[in-house]
């Protein structure tokens, strides 16, 4: 039975979990995710977990935060101005914003904190940070 090897395209369905065992993210009851294992498309540790994995085989993995979204960075958390801000715009704890970079380049921040003169934002990916856990089955390889 043949392997997946990189640059083979491969159809993956997983669920990944926190290591307290919180679902974020799941294809059951969806198309599996299509991939180029070792195109960089995914997260570093999920992309090796596949690489040698047969058509049917199924495998659990823990990803440390190194090999998933890295760690924390706390440069990516900054108060901006109210007046850097939209006029029209309310800012709420948990909202996400889309912040231009000066490379010109989107950045998803989440609000963290609400202030009279600015807003606290965090850039980290909101599973920076974390241990992560996938449950993988290998469905396809093309």
């Amino acid at each position: 039975m043949s392997k997946a090897k990189k640059n083979d395209t491969v159809q993956v369905h997983y669920t990944g979990k926190l290591t307290n065992g919180e679902v974020f993210d799941s294809s059951v009851d969806r198309d599996p995710l299509e991939f180029t294992v070792g195109g960089g498309q995914m997260i570093p540790g999920f992309d090796a977990a596949v690489d040698g994995m047969e058509v049917n085989e199924k495998k659990t993995i823990n990803i440390p935060a190194a090999e998933a979204y890295g760690e924390r960075n706390e440069e990516m958390i900054q108060a901006v101005p109210r007046t850097q801000l939209p006029e029209d715009l309310k800012p709420e704890v948990g909202q996400t914003l889309v912040a231009a970079q000066p490379n010109g380049q989107q950045l998803h921040v989440v609000v963290q904190e609400v202030k009279d003169d600015s807003i606290v934002v965090d850039g980290n990916h909101p599973l920076a940070g974390k241990e992560l856990v996938f449950d993988l089955e290998l469905v396809g390889i093309k």
